[in-house]
């Protein structure tokens, strides 16, 4: 069983997967997942290849009933498979792949911010949100606004 933190990095590793497909970041993180998934297999390079083509293909066709659906799905899919890859290492090798998935969700964190996208929230009703570093915003709501 892994540790708390082991088991976050591992979520945080599969929302970055399913953040970056279809942006511009994708390639760069597709080749550092399928590495260090394949653990210096080409074959199982290549397979997670396919299977990273095949997340990325299911996010593009997805209608917007089943987006959320299919997202969660694939940040689960990401997750799990990144937990297992941290349970069936030695005590060695685990902090080896912990600090490469930890370097590897940097990357697609700092692409997102780069990106000044917001992603994978939902708003109901009247909304107010800023992007972007240093941003000032005062809001100012109701009848002496």
């Amino acid at each position: 069983m892994l540790a708390e933190a082991l088991v976050a990095l591992a979520a945080a590793g599969g929302t970055a997967v399913v953040q970056a497909a279809g942006t511009d970041a994708w390639e760069a993180l597709r080749q550092r997942v399928a590495r260090l998934l394949g653990r210096g297999s080409p074959e199982r390079e290549r397979v997670e290849l396919e299977r990273l083509d095949r997340t990325a293909a299911a996010l593009e066709a997805v209608d917007e009933d089943q987006a959320e659906r299919v997202l969660v799905s694939q940040q689960t899919a990401w997750r799990t498979r990144f937990e297992t890859l941290l349970e069936d290492a030695d005590d060695g090798e685990r902090q080896e792949l912990t600090t490469a998935l930890a370097e590897l969700v940097e990357q697609a964190r700092q692409a997102q911010a780069a990106r000044g996208g917001v992603s994978g929230n939902t708003f109901h009703g009247a909304t107010a949100f800023q992007v972007g570093n240093d941003n000032r915003q005062e809001n100012h709501f109701g009848s002496g606004a």
